[in-house]
């Protein structure tokens, strides 16, 4: 299948969403059939704490989405713990904006989910993004992970207007898919999506 006959589906992700580490490791495992359907994951970073309320960086996260989350993770065969606090990672998401046009997109999100979700770290500012881009020998400065936290604002501000309501969210055409299924499921999905798409 030529590039041209690649169909993109973006998916909108936060750092801070055990959801979307979930997502992270569970498309992993189907790359493969995804890739022969003819669709290419793109891989969008947004803010959820300015997608919608009642989430902000420290707050405590209720009982109830913690085992929400440990539940989905466990279904689908993901181990994760899910963070006690809202973790402080807007800086992430500006850093995946600045490494995906660098063809880093991939190797960053493994970092920093690997940061949060592995690590425990709940406060990654735009010095420790730097510090963990260069593990990677990929090079951003703080600086330009500052400035980028305004194209981040721009892009949770584009994901509201498509009616994006949470992460993880696929772009299926016009049409928001939210959460992570199974591996099953997701690949009904998709091939169903490539299906009509190419009608």
């Amino acid at each position: 299948m030529s590039d041209a006959d690649t169909l993109r589906v973006r998916v909108h992700y936060d750092f801070a969403s055990t959801l979307c580490y979930v997502a992270h490791r569970a498309l992993a495992r189907i790359a493969e059939p995804i890739a022969a359907l003819g669709i290419e994951l793109a891989w969008t970073p947004l803010d959820l704490t300015r997608l919608v309320g009642g989430r902000r960086p420290g707050a405590e996260i209720g009982e109830l989405r913690r085992s929400n989350a440990a539940r989905v993770a466990e279904e689908l065969g993901v181990p994760v713990q899910a963070p006690r606090v809202w973790p402080d990672v807007r800086a992430l998401g500006a850093a995946a904006l600045l490494a995906e046009p660098l063809g880093r997109g991939a190797s960053w999100r493994e970092r920093a989910f690997c940061a949060v979700f592995e690590e425990s770290r709940l406060v990654l500012d735009a010095e420790e993004a730097a510090r963990l881009a260069r593990e990677l020998a990929l090079e951003l400065s703080p600086a330009a992970i500052e400035a980028a936290l305004a194209e981040l604002d721009l892009a949770t501000a584009r994901a509201r207007e498509e009616l994006v309501t949470g992460v993880p969210t696929f772009m299926l055409g016009a049409w928001p898919f939210g959460g992570i299924q199974s591996d099953d499921t997701m690949l009904h999905v998709l091939e169903r999506f490539a299906r009509k798409a190419r009608e």
